[in-house]
């Protein structure tokens, strides 16, 4: 089992930036990867980063690429999106998510077991 929670959101202006994290907890040491995802009302949740955990290799959205960068704390078993140049397209609820079954498609939902709260970013403009 893991656990995951989401900190980080809020309201900023169109071109400003947020630091969200992801603190994961539980069986941690079995993970295979962990991601970020993103839903807008209306909207299908859609892929945004990912990374593998124990070799730290990424990917973006292209969406994304660029203007948002990830990162890992291993000892908190914590990831992090700086997000940068913001854009009123990037509002969404934003999804911290993991994976313990590889090998997996890390840039679709299915590709992952656990699910955080998600964590409401919302960008004026």
């Amino acid at each position: 089992q893991v656990q995951l929670v989401e900190t980080g959101g809020g309201l900023v202006q169109a071109g400003g930036s947020l630091r969200l994290s992801c603190a994961a907890s539980g069986r941690t040491f079995t993970m295979y990867g962990m991601g970020w995802f993103r839903q807008a009302p209306g909207k299908e949740r859609e892929f945004v980063q990912a990374v593998t955990w124990r070799s730290g290799s990424t990917i973006y959205a292209d969406s994304v690429k660029g203007r948002f960068t990830a990162s890992r704390d291993n000892a908190k078993t914590t990831v992090y999106l700086q997000m940068n140049s913001l854009k009123p397209e990037d509002t969404a609820v934003y999804y911290c998510a993991a994976n313990m079954w590889p090998p997996t498609d890390l840039t679709k939902t299915a590709g992952y077991n656990y699910w955080g709260q998600g964590t409401q970013v919302t960008v004026s403009s």
